[in-house]
Formats: structure tokens, C-alpha cells, sequence
């Protein structure tokens, strides 16, 4: 294929995207517009870019040279051919370089596409070009990941790639052994990597496969902290959707949709999400189309048919669905609330200032340790929609622990309240909500028994209603199907970020349901937390209750049902 035949495909793509001839979510499209405007920057002497169809063109040559190494194009010896949306990606990654040095501009690259769609195909050839062809000396290469199976999906191909290739081997002087490939001339080499590299190595070239299941950032960030002496290295970062939005996956994938969007500035990162967008019917055959690029190539419509309709048949089988195939994340992969749902009713303009004076009712989950105190105030408004807010506690202790990346991120943007050393501090919350029963009409303070004695000793003291909900299935189902219910109906507004303490509690809460068919609240692994939804769900069962006359009680200021 000619030099601008790669460049003419990945035109043709985008243009085929933005004009909707392709079927692709906000991501993509966001993606492709970036890449038409970037390359209309090209003569502008203000922009430290420029494209260079030489660069582009050579890694997609580079990867046609090689033949399949699986399936039924291995079996017919067939070369590798990349597909138009593949020839975006690398004339995107590989195209733009610096006008000073004449370097590559980006640096992080972070693909994230559904299972199936040659995800470890493109990422091997690409590990064998920054072996052998990008022109690094001393090159070190590494498809790193949390386990050896996951490391060697692109390693394995990779060396079955060199060794099906003797002139690739001949050309560059490849040693393919079995747990590396070596260059012996100027010491490059490409293997696989479990955890963190050793101190003394340099990367050139971190391939990262499967990150969202990586529970921190750690292998990561020791590779880039490890590529200062290299000129121009590559962070390659191939992944489906996952179910923990507290991982540094997510916290990444948040992070190039908003590059895409210009939210935020980086010139050395590209992202390309391939996904369904917020409205879509997910159990449409279109859904399947535009999540998958590689839809009837190397994925299998009627197989991908075949697992959609399994997951309309049943509700369990839905969230692996989702992510694996439609690439949607999800926390627990049978969660009851809808995210989608409760990311539509975000509204940036909602404050709790704006509704000073209101009436409202206060869910308290209170802890002790290691999970989270919340409060939750839910406002009925006056078009039977709902506004929520809440605050959310841990220990200092708790938070600093290993392997809370999280929660010291909330806390960074003043989304988790820190209380000194390794127990919450209940006058720390009694304090505030006393500051919010001064500023609002809060009818009812809904509590949590547990750990809940000495706080609502002290409301009734001062005479303010409290209500104890007792820990029942029945208390539980009707408030919690009514959140779902208004969540769903566009009714429930919040001003909570995509990767908040709520949004994260919400999309770890799943329902159990006992022998009368009710449901209530509950988690699938102890580190992930539900006590705002459940504060939430107790607010809202007072609310349901609708108590808009005074209780003959209120004169001593407690209302106690057991």
C-alpha cells in the first residue's frame, strides 16, 4: 500500500465519522474533529506540531508486513490489514511530530475498545516497531499488566509475529527467545512485565493491556517516571471497560473525554473511546455496531447478537454484557441504579444555597472506621422532581491506607471530609448538620441505628425530629425502587462529578431480594462502599412518607419508630 494510502483511510474514516456514514459515540467523533483540527494547524507557526504522512505511513507499513498470527488469517497466511478505524489510531499516534526535534508529539496514547476487536493484533506489531523500527537506541519495550497471562496476551503474538517473520528477525537482528526478544546489537529488548520494573530500567515503550484491571497506578506510573532519558517514548494503553470506577483506569478514561471535549489541554495524549452514548438503546443491533469497529471482521455479528440477547433475558448477565462487548463501565456488574441514568441528571448549576430555607430530610449512615459516614439531604421540590446533596466522612487513618487512591483524590477535590486519626469524628457531623438544621427546614433526621445513640441523643436534646429506620427489607423496598424510579424519569437532580463519592457508592450498590420479593441495598465485596445510597434510600422513604403536618410529638422534639 502506497504512503498515502494509510493517510487517504484514516481521512476517510473521520470523514465518514463526523458525517455519521460511520455509526461512533460523542468520544469518537469528539476524537475526529481533534484530528481534522489539528491537521489544519499544521502551517500555523504558533503550534509546536506539524503532521508528517512519512512518520504516519511507516508504522502502518511496518504492521502489514506481518502475518496473522491466529484465527482463520493465520491458518491462510495472510497478512495483517488494517482496518480504517486502525489506521486512524496510528496515523493519529505515529502522524504528529514536534517542529523542534522533529520528535513524536504524543507521549500517552490510550485506546479503549470492546473484547474481540484485535486489541492485543495491533498492540503486538506496535511492540515489535518500538523494538526494532522507532529508531531508539538501547530500546526497552515492555507489555506490562497485574498477572503473567494478561502480560503475555501481547507478548505471546508478538514473538509469534517475529519468528513467523525471518526477514524482520534478519533485518534487525531479532534474537526471539522465549521470554524476550533481544537485539544484541545495541542491547534493545521487548518482554513482558509483571508489576513494577526494576529500578534501573528506562522504557521507551510501555505497552499496557487490560488496565481496568489494575487496581492502582502504580506499574504505570513507574514506567513513565522511568522514561526521562528516552526522546521520544510511547505509554500504550489498550483496554476494555471495567467495573471499578475508583481504578486508575477510569480516572484516565475521565480524563480523555475530557481532552476530547477541550476541557482540558494536553498535546501529548491521545485518547479514542469506542462505546454507546447515554441514550442509546442498548439492546439495539446499532448499539452493537457503533461500540464495535471491528464489527464483522474480527468480531462476529450473529455471536455478539447471540450475547445481547442473553443479557435481555437476563438481568445478571447484563453488566458483563455491557462493558465486555458495548464497552460501558459499570462498578458491580449486576448494580441496581442506573449510571447512565444519574450521570443524565447531573445539573453544574444546583447548589444547596439556591434552596436555603426549603424543607428537606437528612439520611444518616454512620460509621465508626473503615467505611464511610454519610448524609444525605434530599429536597422535594415543588415540580416533583428531587434535588440531592451529600457529605461524605472517613479517618485520616483510612484514607492514607494502601490502595485508597480514591479516596485521597476526594479528598484532593473536597469531595471527602478528613477526620483526624482512625475513627470518624461524630462532632465533626453533628457540628454540620446543626449548621444545616440552622439554615434549612429539615423535617426529619432519618438514622441508621448502628452508631447512631449518642448523635441522636444529642438532636432530641435540642428538639429536633429524628426517625430511627430499622434495617428491614421492608423499609427498604418501596424508597429504594422509588429512587431507581425518579433516577431513570430524568427526577432525581444532583450536582455530583462523573467519578464522585456518590456516583462510585451508587454503582457499587446491588439489590438482594428475599422470600416476599422485596429488595434492599447491599454490596458484592466489603471495599465497596454504599452508605451514601443507602442515606439516600432513607431519606427517601420519609419523604415517601409525606409528613406535612406537625406531630403531636414535636413539642419534645422526637419521633421514634422502631
Amino acid at each position: 500500500m502506497t504512503e498515502t494510502s494509510h493517510i487517504a483511510k484514516a481521512d476517510q474514516y473521520t470523514n465518514d465519522v463526523l458525517s455519521g456514514r460511520i455509526p461512533a459515540c460523542q468520544w469518537i467523533r469528539l476524537a475526529c474533529q481533534r484530528y481534522l483540527t489539528d491537521k489544519a494547524r499544521n502551517d500555523d507557526p504558533s503550534w509546536p506540531y506539524y503532521f508528517d504522512s512519512a512518520a504516519a505511513s511507516k508504522v502502518c507499513r511496518f504492521v502489514e508486513l506481518f502475518e496473522h498470527s491466529k484465527g482463520k488469517w493465520a491458518q491462510q497466511r495472510e497478512r495483517m490489514k488494517l482496518e480504517p478505524w486502525q489506521c486512524w489510531v496510528l496515523v493519529n499516534v505515529f502522524g504528529f511530530l514536534r517542529k523542534k526535534d522533529g520528535k513524536r508529539r504524543f507521549r500517552y496514547a490510550m485506546v479503549v475498545v470492546p473484547r474481540k476487536n484485535g486489541k492485543s493484533a495491533l498492540s503486538a506489531p506496535i511492540g515489535l516497531y518500538m523494538l526494532a523500527a522507532d529508531g531508539e537506541h538501547g530500546a526497552e519495550v515492555y507489555s506490562g499488566a497485574t498477572s503473567e497471562k494478561q502480560a503475555l496476551e501481547v507478548f505471546r503474538p508478538a514473538r509469534l509475529l517475529a519468528l513467523k517473520t525471518p526477514a524482520f528477525l534478519g533485518r534487525f537482528g531479532v534474537e526471539a527467545n522465549a521470554s524476550n526478544l533481544h537485539i544484541l546489537a545495541n542491547g534493545s529488548r521487548f518482554e513482558p512485565l509483571i508489576g513494577k520494573p526494576g529500578d534501573g530500567s528506562s522504557p521507551s515503550c510501555a505497552i499496557i493491556d487490560e488496565f481496568h484491571e489494575h487496581d492502582t497506578p502504580d506499574l504505570r506510573d513507574t514506567m513513565v517516571t522511568g522514561m526521562g532519558a528516552r526522546e521520544q517514548p510511547l505509554v500504550w494503553v489498550i483496554t476494555t471497560a471495567g467495573d471499578n470506577l475508583a481504578g486508575p483506569c477510569f480516572d484516565d478514561v475521565l480524563t480523555g473525554r475530557k481532552l476530547v471535549q477541550g476541557a482540558i489541554e494536553d498535546e501529548e495524549r491521545f485518547y479514542a473511546e469506542w462505546t454507546i452514548d447515554a441514550d442509546d438503546d442498548w439492546t439495539s443491533p446499532e448499539a452493537l455496531i457503533k461500540a464495535n469497529p471491528n464489527y464483522g471482521v474480527s468480531v462476529d455479528g450473529d455471536f455478539l447478537l447471540a450475547q445481547q440477547r442473553a443479557a435481555i433475558r437476563n438481568p445478571r448477565e447484563q453488566g458483563r454484557f455491557k462493558t465486555k462487548h458495548l464497552n460501558s463501565w459499570v462498578n458491580s456488574r449486576s448494580a441496581f441504579f442506573n449510571m447512565q441514568s444519574h450521570s443524565a441528571n447531573y445539573d453544574a448549576s444546583l447548589t444547596m444555597g439556591s434552596l436555603k430555607g426549603r424543607r428537606c430530610f437528612v439520611g444518616m449512615d454512620l460509621a465508626s472506621k473503615q467505611d464511610i459516614a454519610a448524609m444525605q439531604i434530599l429536597f422535594p421540590l415543588d415540580d416533583g422532581t428531587f434535588a440531592t446533596f451529600g457529605r461524605y466522612y472517613l479517618p485520616e487513618d483510612v484514607v492514607f491506607s494502601p490502595g485508597k487512591d480514591h479516596y485521597r483524590a476526594w479528598q484532593t477535590n473536597g469531595e471527602l471530609i478528613i477526620t483526624d486519626g482512625n475513627m470518624i469524628d461524630h462532632q465533626r457531623i453533628l457540628d454540620d448538620l446543626l449548621d444545616i438544621i440552622a439554615e434549612y427546614d429539615v423535617e426529619e433526621v432519618v438514622f441508621d441505628p448502628a452508631q447512631a445513640s449518642w448523635m441522636m441523643g444529642q438532636l432530641m436534646e435540642r428538639r429536633v425530629t429524628v426517625y430511627e429506620f430499622t434495617q428491614h427489607a421492608r423499609n427498604y423496598s418501596e424508597p429504594m425502587k422509588q429512587v431507581a424510579a425518579l433516577m431513570d424519569a430524568g427526577k432525581l437532580k444532583h450536582a455530583d462529578s462523573p467519578n464522585s463519592p456518590m456516583a462510585w457508592m451508587l454503582s457499587n450498590c446491588v439489590s438482594r431480594t428475599n422470600a416476599k420479593d422485596e429488595v434492599f441495598p447491599a454490596k458484592e465485596k466489603e471495599d465497596l462502599k454504599i452508605d451514601g445510597p443507602v442515606a439516600l434510600i432513607m431519606s427517601m422513604a420519609r419523604a415517601m412518607a409525606n409528613v406535612s403536618t406537625k406531630s403531636v410529638y414535636e413539642a419534645r422534639g422526637l419521633l421514634v419508630i422502631g
